[in-house]
């Protein structure tokens, strides 16, 4: 029976070829982090001491406009390009940024923009002008550009599918966490020795975060350089732009950040006006409630998993407008719980809009998360100037009107994406028969 035996052994044989590269592709696969696994805490931590920086800097003048525009003789709303000019240099560079990510690395790039930012950031407390503080910050702002994208297609590419929501989140606690830490401190030094050595403190901060992001942050394992070529750029660009879902999770992102921005770059204003009349310091320790932004970010794999995508979103935007509301009322414990549902609903839709876009690219992962952090950031510029504006005009219930429209129009654009979907859904069994 020589030729059975043969028969068999060369069966056996493809069978251990065909479980070898099984076993083979599962290890690849398996070489992602994910949670519990080795690495991860590292990558989870670093990131988050990025995000921790990222936000500590870009509004570290935020809490601080009431005194900014005391010391140099300006309005609200030309105090607020102090924010304006950061977040709105990084929209602008966070495209290029990205392009640089593909040819260098995300490692790479997060560590140049950190360090380039937090140098920037030692030199903000000594500007001599608003002209000269606008300057810097946006200086800032367009080194920050290299984080954002390059963090979340880092993510994309080193952690498992199933863990991405909520390593996204992480990041994003971080950026709340920063936001709130920044704010905090920067209240209660400015009330003992002025807004140039609060923001001389958060520099300083900034700078042991982006120390211990570089000393933290594992090497990538699954990062493929790509091309700098304009023409492969512009191509990526228009494929992204030309994707439904990608549009809608943009403007998502732009209107949250909207209200987001808009709320707290006016919020120091009405605090130390009447009826409520606060100190600089109290007024910084109003931004702890950022710390409900950390929870709801990193719950966000959670909440999608039970309420889906759009589901999600409903409840973020649902959330969102009880807050603005809350906050009308002239009495300091409801704006104070309008601030955390604000804050919560925010959070929430922004770490599910962005982890829906590194969900839906599948190629050109960095160019579509910097398209996301473009228009999130345009959005908060725009809030940040807008709400200076509808605050001088019509007092903090024309911030609230801005806020409420903003919120109308993520739940007009999330209710269109139900449309499109149910439509694909009919469309598909038609195509079948």
């Amino acid at each position: 029976m020589p030729s059975a035996s043969t028969g068999a052994s060369t069966t056996m044989g493809a069978t251990s070829s065909v479980t070898s590269s099984v076993r083979s592709s599962t290890a690849a696969v398996d070489s992602r982090l994910t949670p519990g696994g080795p690495g991860y805490r590292r990558m989870s931590f670093a990131l988050f001491l990025a995000g921790v920086a990222t936000f500590a800097l870009l509004y570290s003048t935020q809490a601080l406009l009431p005194l900014v525009s005391t010391d140099f003789g300006v309005s609200a709303s030309e105090a607020s390009w102090t924010v304006s000019a950061a977040t709105g240099a990084l929209a602008l560079f966070v495209l290029p940024m990205s392009a640089l990510s593909e040819r260098f690395g995300r490692r790479t790039l997060m560590t140049a923009s950190l360090a380039v930012a937090v140098t920037v950031g030692l030199l903000v407390p000594f500007a001599p002008s608003i002209g000269a503080l606008v300057a810097l910050r946006a200086v800032q702002g367009a080194a920050l550009a290299g984080l954002p994208a390059s963090a979340t297609a880092y993510l994309a590419e080193e952690v498992r599918p199933k863990a991405l929501i909520t390593a996204i989140g992480l990041f994003v606690a971080g950026n709340s966490v920063g936001g709130m830490s920044g704010r905090v401190i920067t209240g209660w030094v400015a009330q003992e020795w002025g807004w140039r050595v609060a923001v001389a403190a958060i520099g300083i901060i900034a700078v042991a975060c982006a120390v211990a992001f570089r000393m933290l942050l594992p090497a990538p394992k699954h990062f493929t350089p790509g091309s700098l070529r304009p023409r492969v750029l512009a191509r990526t660009v228009r494929d992204h732009l030309a994707n439904p879902l990608l549009r809608r999770l943009y403007a998502i992102g732009a209107l949250f950040m909207m209200v987001f921005g808009g709320v707290y770059t006016v919020i120091g204003y009405r605090l130390t006006e009447a009826p409520f009349s606060l100190p600089q310091g109290i007024i910084g320790s109003i931004f702890l409630v950022y710390l409900v932004g950390t929870v709801s970010a990193s719950t966000a794999g959670r909440l999608v998993a039970r309420l889906g995508r759009r589901g999600s979103l409903y409840l973020a935007g649902g959330t969102t407008t009880a807050g603005l509301l809350l906050s009308l009322v002239d009495s300091l414990p409801l704006v104070l719980l309008g601030l955390v549902l604000i804050t919560a609903g925010f959070f929430a839709g922004h770490a599910v809009a962005s982890s829906s876009v590194s969900h839906t690219a599948k190629q050109g992962r960095a160019q579509a998360s910097a398209l996301y952090q473009s228009a999130y950031y345009i959005g908060s510029s725009a809030g940040s100037t807008l709400g200076a504006v509808a605050f001088h005009a019509g007092g903090w219930a024309g911030t609230v009107a801005l806020g409420l429209f903003a919120v109308l129009g993520v739940v007009t654009i999330t209710l269109l994406g139900s449309h499109a979907a149910r439509a694909q859904a009919r469309h598909e069994p038609a195509l079948a028969h």
